[in-house]
């Protein structure tokens, strides 16, 4: 009824009955916490664009943007806002001209701007529950007293929107007390994938979830496994991160480096200081970011600001898509960047629909005017409206695409299908319950909400794309995506290329992907770099995909990728440690200098030793011969040839047979040797000593007595071989940890005979005692004429044989952790036994033979002197000894005394 009918009947009450002023009071309160805005200014209806018709749809569309603080509405938005408006007029013409669908029923609407902001679209969502509010209006009377005549408002039976999920998750609270379905066009928060708390609400776009699982499985694709993310503040930005982190927990082998939320208002600075908080672990160079359209050109802006150009590696959610709005002026930086769409297409019906508007042919829409202004740059003459100074006046012949760029937002198609699936459900609503009605029936007058929400979730249709419309039981649209990637080097024209898809799995074509400066190498984005070979992965504690890298090191090498064993003990690793391998195996070679000199000496020696041997056998029956005792001489030279001997078997390779002789032969030639020189100087000793008592001999100093006596002595040496035989028979052994140095390259395993250092001093102990044994009774001896006996010789044989020895053991004992150990002490040995043989020999047998053979005329035989003689002999040169010394001595003091 309009005002003038009112006028001049009963009294009519326009605007909003005061019923519907107090639920929307209470309702504001309660779901969003303030008096709603558009109550607070007198209860003025709000904005909206108003289509006639049988059923009446309300739509939800974000015509401007967040508004700064205090005003709730900002710029007009012409993609998201305009061309998605445009949309749903244009579905509900082609409709409403189809005779097909809904024949004779049209399709009306009721479109709200929600200025991007989750609390006004709240405040004008409250228009479509206008209707369904139990209204009391028996205290409303006009000034005649009768009741008022109250317009009825339209019954909204569903609502097609909103855009961002934080406002579709405001608007759904609302619309599910009143049993309003809603379906979004753009909505993909997985929150509202809860059918116990949003069960009104569908979408015709999958939820984020299906989102985050393909671009879990692109970063995974890529082989990066250390990103950051970045989330707008709000459901959209957080419940998209949410579902990315929940779905790369479960999936396995992905860690997220950041999490970084950009707040709702943010400060100046801000965005600077993500940038920096990326940076602080610059190796996760991947960052997957939910954000919308402001906030991802100002991540944009502060990464070209701070000289980040081509480092992060952005993988964008459906709010980038394949937006060139979004990365405008910051194209260098967005190069590479994987975006993520719902597979959409261009709709061609559209494009001629909306290039042909006009400010003439659009006058239905209430901010086309505004979004001429704003799409031409110029201005239209409107009463309360200022313009800057030299903006030119808007003609009205301006066209689109013709004078201004144009090209099709990407949600106009789900726009078209999510108004295409509330037509399809009121289709078959009424095929069902209004049989051959040519309108609305009473069954569905009015539209009963839970009852069209189970239509709408059986619909299944061909969209405006040709892709396949419905709903699972949450409401949500099956996941089919278009993988993007923003390519600027080396192409003909520089944008977005399809370079993949994603339909519960995803197919890429990694040939097609192009990263910053035209390499077409797929960039790391890891936490750590893949060790090297025979490097293990020490993990860090908490980020299973961060690891140092730790040398196996020593004779370790990689059992696993986080495991160092030692190699067994007869193997070394190898040079890459992922294995072991056989340690060689030596031994003191021939060719060694190491054998070469002991082997020369012993050569020498032997055919000195020989020659002696031969030239005693040759003049057996001479004086001097005779005189040195001629059978324990040849027991002695035998003695002195095995100790030549022995060095040949020290450095013969390794056998049983090499080392029983070993034992055998290394201490019996030194016995047999000290046993017989033992034997002279004890003779000799007791001689004398006798004599100084009486002039009896004494026993035992016949030829064959010495030889008995020497015979027992070497029989001690020979019992102590055989019981060593019979507890521990020989064999070889290779000593793994002789020469083991630090370098396992350097690691050898030597083969030697089973005598230890230890047993190998015992073998050469007895030979040791008599020896010392021999050198006290050379020292007692000292004192007999040189005339008489070998004496002095076998006491400077001694000597120098005990410092030999001397000089031996701190070498040999010293050289115990050397890794030449095996060839220093084996030429030591050898070449010190060598020594006291050749000593032995140069002073007790080459004097003689010099005599034997170049002074013949001195071998004659002497006037054979009695024992009582001797000792006569030995006492007078006792005698004299003294006396010279007492001289000596007196001529010392003389001299003192002088001198004072």
């Amino acid at each position: 009824m309009t005002k003038e009918a009112c006028s001049s009947h009963r009294c009519c009450w326009f605007g909003s009955p005061p019923g519907y002023r107090i639920w929307s009071w209470l309702l504001g309160v309660l779901l969003v916490g303030t008096i709603p805005s558009s109550l607070a200014q007198q209860g003025n209806q709000p904005q909206s664009i108003k289509i006639e018709g049988d059923i009446t749809l309300g739509g939800l569309f974000p015509v401007h943007s967040r508004g700064p603080a205090g005003v709730p509405c900002g710029e007009i938005k012409r993609e998201k806002g305009i061309h998605r408006l445009e949309a749903m007029l244009y579905a509900l013409d082609q409709i409403n001209s189809d005779p097909d669908l809904l024949p004779n029923i049209t399709l009306g609407a009721r479109i709200l701007d929600t200025c991007s902001r989750d609390t006004y679209a709240l405040e004008q969502s409250l228009t479509f529950v206008q209707a369904l509010i139990q209204k009391d209006n028996s205290d409303v009377r006009c000034s005649n007293g009768e009741p008022p005549i109250i317009p009825k408002p339209e019954r909204v039976v569903g609502v097609i929107g909103a855009s961002g999920s934080s406002v579709s998750i405001m608007v759904a609270n609302v619309l599910r007390l009143f049993a309003i379905p809603q379906i979004s066009y753009a909505s993909t928060a997985p929150e509202l994938s809860d059918n116990s708390r949003y069960e009104f609400f569908s979408r015709v776009v999958p939820p984020d979830s299906y989102q985050a699982q393909a671009m879990v499985d692109i970063v995974k694709a890529m082989g990066w496994n250390y990103v950051s993310t970045l989330a707008s503040e709000g459901n959209y930005g957080e419940s998209g991160v949410d579902a990315f982190l929940q779905i790369s927990r479960e999936a396995g082998g992905l860690c997220i480096a950041q999490s970084i939320k950009i707040p709702r208002e943010p400060r100046p600075g801000e965005f600077d200081k993500i940038i920096k908080r990326l940076m602080e672990t610059s190796n996760a160079r991947g960052v997957i970011i939910f954000a919308n359209e402001d906030d991802i050109k100002r991540v944009l802006l502060a990464a070209k600001i701070a000289n980040l150009t081509g480092h992060f590696l952005f993988v964008g959610s459906d709010s980038w898509g394949a937006k060139n709005s979004a990365i405008e002026d910051q194209e260098e930086v967005a190069e590479g960047a994987v975006t993520i769409l719902p597979k959409r297409a261009s709709i061609d019906g559209f494009d001629q629909y909306f290039t042909s508007r006009s400010l003439e042919n659009n006058r239905r829409n209430i901010w086309f005017a505004e979004f001429w202004e704003d799409d031409f740059k110029c201005k239209l003459t409107r009463p309360g409206v200022k313009y800057e100074a030299g903006r030119r006046k808007c003609t009205g012949e301006e066209r689109i695409s013709r004078d201004s760029q144009y090209e099709q937002e990407g949600k106009v198609q789900f726009v078209i299908d999510a108004v295409y699936a509330m037509a399809h459900a009121l289709h078959s609503m009424h095929v069902d319950l209004c049989p051959g009605s040519m309108g609305v029936c009473e069954k569905m007058d009015p539209v009963e909400g839970r009852m069209l929400l189970q239509y709408i979730r059986a619909v299944n249709f061909n969209g405006s794309a040709g892709t396949g419309v419905m709903f699972n039981e949450n409401g949500d649209a099956p996941g089919r995506y278009d993988i993007f990637q923003y390519q600027l080097s080396n192409v003909s024209s520089p944008g977005y290329k399809v370079i993949g898809q994603w339909t519960n799995h995803l197919r890429l074509n990694p040939e097609e992907m192009q990263w910053s400066g035209g390499e077409h190498r797929v960039p790391e984005s890891v936490c750590s770099f893949p060790c090297e070979p025979g490097e293990r992965k020490k993990m860090v504690k908490g980020v299973p995909c961060c690891w140092h890298c730790e040398l196996c090191d020593g004779y370790q090498y990689l059992l696993d990728e986080f495991t160092c064993d030692t190699c067994p003990f007869d193997m070394r690793p190898l040079k890459n440690r992922t294995s072991c391998r056989p340690t060689p195996i030596i031994k003191l070679e021939w060719s060694s200098p190491w054998a070469i000199i002991p082997v020369f000496l012993a050569i020498l020696g032997i055919l000195a030793t020989t020659g002696v041997i031969v030239t005693f056998v040759r003049f057996n029956d001479t004086p001097i011969v005779r005189a040195s005792g001629r059978e324990l001489s040849y027991v002695l030279l035998t003695g002195i040839f095995l100790i030549y001997l022995i060095t040949f078997l020290m450095i013969a390779e390794p056998s049983v047979g090499v080392c029983a002789f070993r034992r055998l032969l290394l201490g019996l030639g030194m016995c047999i040797s000290y046993s017989a020189m033992l034997t002279k100087t004890n003779r000799i000793y007791r001689i004398f000593e006798q004599g100084k008592k009486s002039v009896t001999p004494p026993k035992f100093i016949s030829p064959a007595s010495q030889l008995i006596i020497t015979f027992i002595l070497i029989s001690v040496q020979l019992l102590g071989v055989f019981i060593w035989f019979g507890v521990m028979p020989p064999h070889t052994i290779i000593d793994y940890e002789e020469q083991k140095p630090p370098n396992p390259e350097f690691a050898r395993g030597v083969l030697k005979c089973d005598m230890s250092d230890l047993s190998l001093m015992l073998c050469l102990s007895y030979s040791i005692v008599l020896m010392i044994t021999c050198t006290v009774y050379a020292i007692k001896s000292r004192g007999v004429p040189e005339t008489f006996n070998e004496a002095k010789p076998i006491g400077f044989t001694m000597y120098t044989t005990c410092i030999i020895w001397l000089a031996f053991v701190p070498i040999f004992f010293g050289t115990a952790q050397s890794t030449e150990k095996m060839f220093i002490q084996t030429t030591t040995l050898t070449v010190s036994m060598s020594l006291s043989a050749t000593v032995s020999l140069g002073m007790l047998y080459i004097p003689k033979v010099y005599v034997i053979i170049f002074h013949p005329e001195q071998n004659v035989q002497k006037r054979k002197r009695s024992f009582k003689a001797i000792v006569q002999a030995a006492t007078v040169s006792t005698h004299l000894s003294q006396r010279s010394s007492e001289k000596h001595n007196g001529e010392s003091k003389v001299e003192v005394n002088r001198s004072q």
